[in-house]
């Protein structure tokens, strides 16, 4: 057999030119010890803070300390696969986690890896975990409404899209309540919702899931899990794996509301992480940085400008006070990020009154520009008038004789308390809670008892749907109830009230 010299030379020609080099350039290091979530490694001298590491086992980790002769990394799975000696190789990417569509509907872990059982999540798009907040002239002013259905927030303490709103009280207080109604009030609106549970009881995350998936809200909320059993680092990492979920949402000028429940079991997580690093310990024993910790995940909410898209990520961050100490180390600083706080009270909540809001200390400083000019209208001195309820009422448990006016003053706000009650999972819509808080502000409550309230609020709602669909049209499509300016009232919707008051006076003697 003859070999052909210029076939042989067209085949190295052709095998030069496709040739690639397979050189693999990693750094390698050594662990020097492991253990409780985080190991020192020795050896990776150009790895960056924040770079990903790959330790045997497909295990993760993330350089959280880098120190003159070793490098502190943080374990994001399961470290006791880790042993003393095992290689540790630098993977030159910063921690990410799948974005998009395919995130909605699912239940996942705090590094995004799905825990639901419906199959892996099928995205070729990634977002790192951390990235810098939008600046200011990026930015707009907070003007659009977020409803809540909540009918005490959206009246007092209103939400807008791009705001960040604490809710902060102590342990079964009703937050989680709060966070779940404003999610499930989404529905039809369009906002993606990402609920992030940290540090949480797997069961008592459970039953959020369960009541998310009974009531429909599970078609545009994903549930970013990292509970009382995850290990430290993934407590720390998981609402920032939340944000950048929703930033996904965000930059394509959309809209996303993010539930952090809650913040004080980050912190608390990143103290531990601290403490095991050797980082010098500052108040109440918590890293100086830990307001940097929560600042830079807080900003990242924001109302772009119309030239980015307009797109929102709205943040309820939930924080847990002990014995009502507002003024702790993690609630002031969480307090001082944010754009106002809705503040549940133990004597409220166990008194009867939920949500347990205290009017006093809970305060939106968007105001009323999140509201629509309706609800404006109805609810300006709502505030005021249930603060100044309160003083009268401990006055009044003095015994002491009260006037006539003073006593119509506390007959209504007892009424208003009534109204403002509402159970869970019962999100309203914004036209009925302009209605009933007119009714209630105006005094059509005044001789209603007061166990009739709800029922009244009931029917006065029904009454305006089936017997007077064009005042709430009118005021669908407005937003909008016009006031007369001397009396303050609305001629059609009093005389609409009028009428069901003598239905509601036959229906009671009946």
């Amino acid at each position: 057999m003859r070999f052909k010299a210029d076939e042989i030379a067209s085949v190295i020609q052709a095998e030069i030119e496709t040739y690639e080099s397979q050189i693999d350039v990693r750094e390698v290091g050594r662990v020097l010890e492991v253990g409780d979530g985080i190991a020192r490694v020795y050896g990776l001298s150009g790895v960056m803070a924040g770079e990903m590491v790959e330790f045997p086992g497909g295990v993760a980790g993330v350089a959280f300390n880098l120190e003159e002769n070793s490098v502190g990394i943080i374990i994001l799975g399961d470290y006791l696969k880790i042993n003393e000696g095992d290689e540790v190789r630098s993977t030159g990417q910063l921690l990410s986690v799948p974005v998009g569509d395919a995130v909605i509907g699912r239940v996942v872990d705090g590094l995004g890896n799905p825990i639901d059982g419906k199959g892996p999540i099928v995205t070729s798009e990634r977002r790192p975990v951390e990235t810098i907040a939008p600046g200011v002239s990026e930015r707009q002013p907070v003007r659009e409404p977020l409803q809540t259905g909540i009918k005490a927030i959206d009246a007092m303490t209103p939400i807008g899209r791009g705001q960040r709103e604490l809710i902060i009280g102590d342990r079964k207080t009703g937050k989680t309540a709060i966070a779940l109604d404003a999610i499930l009030n989404q529905k039809n609106t369009g906002v993606k919702c990402f609920y992030v549970a940290i540090g949480q009881q797997d069961a008592k995350i459970a039953g959020v899931v369960e009541a998310l998936r009974k009531n429909g809200a599970m078609d545009y909320t994903t549930v970013i899990i990292s509970g009382a059993s995850a290990p430290a680092p993934v407590q720390y990492v998981a609402p920032y794996a939340g944000t950048a979920m929703a930033e996904y949402f965000l930059w394509k000028g959309e809209h996303a509301l993010v539930v952090y429940d809650d913040l004080s079991k980050q912190a608390q997580a990143y103290r531990q992480l601290s403490l095991l690093m050797r980082r010098p310990p500052g108040r109440e024993a918590y890293p100086g940085d830990v307001f940097y910790c929560h600042s830079r995940l807080l900003e990242r909410a924001c109302k772009l400008s119309e030239k980015l898209g307009g797109g929102s990520i709205t943040s309820l961050p939930i924080i847990e006070t002990l014995e009502g100490e507002v003024s702790a180390y993690i609630p002031t600083n969480v307090i001082s990020i944010t754009d106002g706080q809705i503040y549940l009270q133990p004597d409220l909540f166990f008194a009867g009154q939920r949500p347990a809001m205290n009017v006093g200390i809970s305060v939106s400083r968007v105001g009323g520009a999140a509201q629509i000019k309706a609800m404006k209208k109805v609810a300006g001195g709502l505030r005021l008038d249930l603060a100044s309820f309160r003083e009268l009422e401990a006055f009044a448990q003095l015994g002491t004789d009260l006037d006539a006016a003073t006593q119509s003053k506390l007959d209504r706000g007892y009424r208003m308390q009534e109204l403002l009650k509402q159970g869970q999972y019962s999100p309203m819509d914004v036209i009925d809670e302009v209605l009933s808080i007119y009714a209630g502000t105006r005094g059509h409550l005044d001789k209603i008892p007061r166990t009739d309230v709800a029922d009244w609020e009931k029917g006065f709602l029904t009454f305006i749907r089936d017997q007077k669909p064009e005042i709430r049209k009118k005021l669908v499509d407005t937003q909008d109830l016009e006031l007369d300016k001397t009396t303050n009232r609305n001629p059609e919707l009093e005389a609409a009230i009028g009428e069901y008051q003598a239905q509601y006076a036959a229906k009671k003697k009946s």
